[in-house]
């Protein structure tokens, strides 16, 4: 169940390594990557985020609305030129996407693959491309460690081993934690394979252990900092059934540790003939995930290539000016990508079947090679080949896996690979399961409130027809100005799409309130009210004075705090004591009528606090 031998497939003028197995099992992706001299400059490689003229535009046509973002994949370093441009003009369908550039040396070095590879254009430039789409970005690391980048040689539980000692997992998490903070990417992804096809089986009840312990001390440290932790690993099954797949994963064990799954549900058949991810072995491991994980994080691993078999071979293959005789035999498999296969059988006239239970097509064709013997002779032989993929129909089966379990989503390997059409059937199950918006507002019985005043505030939730929403979970929030938002009471709204309760305020505020996002339903915003609070004021003056003879004008401020500035209209001014209490003393000189006033001015807390004017008569 390891792989065993390599072969290359060329799209679009990249060679790509493609590691092969010997039997049924999962494709090691940390090895379908090409040497550095066969990847193109990147310099012209990364598109705006609006889409050039004639492209196909990733708004769905008629006015149908917005789809459910149920997509994601793999962005390699080695074909951005593909990659890159194909989850823009698929923004629609995209939150998230998982640039393939790292990669675990050791336990303090984590190796940056996308620069050796694009040393004309700078990692920000593909960053920024992302992040205007609006994109999260997970970077993936692979596990480096098991192969001498030297000697090409490698080595059985050389990152279990790292991840046995405590000194050198802390080692190996502080590096991942300060690469995502560094880049300020959204969090990671993991695709440590070599567990699974380097290491022995027999090994895999130790690393287990291990493993679970790497991803509870690497949650700890990300989630600390707000930021994701994603895992991708082979299929796993219910123990119960008998099949447990690569149970060293451990997917029960870290469910509570990780934000998302990539289950890589490719790769089923390699040696011979078959589906790539027949629709059943699919199913069984995504229904053993969602029995252990919350399915809104689990994402179904879609392969955005095929693969070709010589089943056999008449006649004897030239060796120039190619030696097919290796390359051109029963049991030889080579890849080939979607958007290139109906290009293939219609050179061959071969006409592909859509087999309704694998959920997979596959045609059949014969290929002619003629060239020389190694001693000058003309020969000729013929090669009988069978072809399986995925096409739209098998996009449509799986995404519809996504609507029937509530699953985060899909994942390509590798985005760029598919043809246009699959995108366009995820995208038509994604408009038919979009999510409702939900049309929120809020109201306040009064703006501007005396402190200690209660006030009624009710938030209204209703679909986008204006059918109120009945029993939605909602949330109050409240603001001081310049401080940080705190949910103060939580409900449920009522036959009428509404939720009521009284505040009351001890200065200035901010009132907002949401509802949460299911399955169903977005999340629901309300916009913001700002509340003004007036202290309370009270004072006192003499209905008249004697012109020339000192009065007292006392003012009282609620709440009772000490400093507070208080101005008399006079023009005098005076502090607030620890009581509230501030006192003027007064002289008029001037008989007749004279009007005052108290004003405490506005600051952060509270609004501009005036008394009406009392006239006094200076006698």
């Amino acid at each position: 169940m390891r792989p065993s031998g390599s072969a290359f497939i060329r799209s679009a003028g990249l060679v790509v390594a493609v590691l092969l197995l010997t039997t049924s099992a999962t494709i090691s992706r940390a090895d379908t990557t090409p040497s550095p001299s066969a990847t193109p400059s990147a310099s012209s490689v990364f598109p705006s985020p609006t889409p050039t003229p004639g492209a196909t535009p990733s708004t769905p046509a008629g006015g149908l609305g917005q789809p459910r973002k149920i997509l994601t994949g793999w962005i390699p370093y080695y074909s951005l030129k593909t990659s890159l441009p194909s989850a823009i003009l698929n923004a629609d369908l995209i939150s998230q996407v998982y640039p393939f550039w790292y990669t675990l040396r050791d336990q303090n070095k984590i190796a940056d693959l996308y620069t050796p590879a694009n040393p004309s254009t700078p990692m920000s430039t593909p960053l920024q491309s992302m992040q205007a789409a609006g994109f999260k970005i997970l970077p993936t690391i692979t596990d480096g460690t098991a192969v001498d980048p030297k000697t090409g040689k490698s080595s059985q539980l050389v990152l279990s081993n790292l991840l046995a000692n405590p000194t050198s997992r802390a080692n190996i998490v502080s590096a991942i934690v300060n690469l995502v903070m560094q880049n300020n990417f959204d969090g990671i992804d993991l695709d440590f394979e070599n567990f699974a096809y380097v290491d022995s089986i027999s090994t895999w009840p130790t690393t287990q252990t291990r493993w679970v312990q790497f991803l509870s001390d690497l949650s700890t440290a990300l989630h600390a900092q707000g930021k994701l932790l994603s895992i991708t690993t082979p299929p796993l099954f219910d123990p119960a059934s008998g099949k447990k797949g690569y149970y060293l994963y451990a997917w029960s064990q870290v469910a509570g540790f990780i934000d998302q799954l990539h289950i890589m549900a490719y790769d089923y058949s390699t040696s011979s003939p078959g589906p790539i991810g027949p629709l059943q072995w699919t199913t069984n491991a995504v229904t053993y995930a969602a029995s252990v994980i919350p399915a809104s994080k689990i994402y179904i691993g879609i392969p955005g290539y095929g693969r070709d078999w010589v089943t056999k071979v008449i006649g004897t293959c030239p060796t120039l000016p190619i030696n097919y005789s290796k390359t051109v035999a029963p049991g030889v498999v080579s890849t080939v990508v979607m958007h290139d296969v109906a290009a293939l059988a219609a050179t061959y006239g071969a006409t592909p079947t859509y087999n309704q239970t694998f959920a997979e097509s596959s045609f059949t064709y014969q290929k002619s090679y003629n060239g020389t013997t190694a001693t000058g002779a003309l020969t000729t032989c013929t090669a009988y080949r069978t072809v399986w993929y995925q096409d739209a129909q098998s996009y449509t089966a799986r995404a519809n896996l996504v609507s029937q379990f509530h699953l985060g989503g899909l994942t390509e390997w590798t985005l760029g690979m598919e043809d246009p059409s699959a995108f366009q059937s995820i995208r038509a199950v994604a408009l038919a399961i979009a999510p409702d918006s939900i049309s929120a507002s809020l109201r306040a019985e009064a703006t501007s409130i005396t402190i200690g005043t209660p006030t009624q505030v009710t938030g209204a939730f209703a679909l986008p027809d204006k059918t109120p929403v009945v029993g939605l979970p909602v949330h109050l929030q409240t603001q001081a100005p310049g401080g940080v938002w705190t949910t103060v009471q939580d409900g449920v709204t009522g036959s009428d799409g509404t939720f009521s309760t009284t505040l009351t305020l001890t200065g200035n505020t901010n009132i907002r309130m949401f509802s949460d996002g299911t399955w169903q339903r977005l999340e629901g915003d309300t916009p913001t009210i700002a509340i003004s609070v007036n202290r309370s004021l009270t004072w006192s003056a003499p209905a008249s004075m004697k012109a020339g003879v000192p009065y007292s004008i006392t003012a009282q401020v609620s709440p009772a705090v000490a400093g507070v500035s208080v101005l008399l209209s006079n023009g005098a001014s005076a502090l607030t004591d620890d009581s509230g209490k501030a006192i003027f003393s007064v002289t008029n000189s001037t008989t007749g009528f004279t009007p005052y006033q108290v004003r405490v001015p506005a600051d952060q807390n509270f609004a501009l606090t005036q008394s009406s004017f009392v006239i006094v008569w200076v006698r």
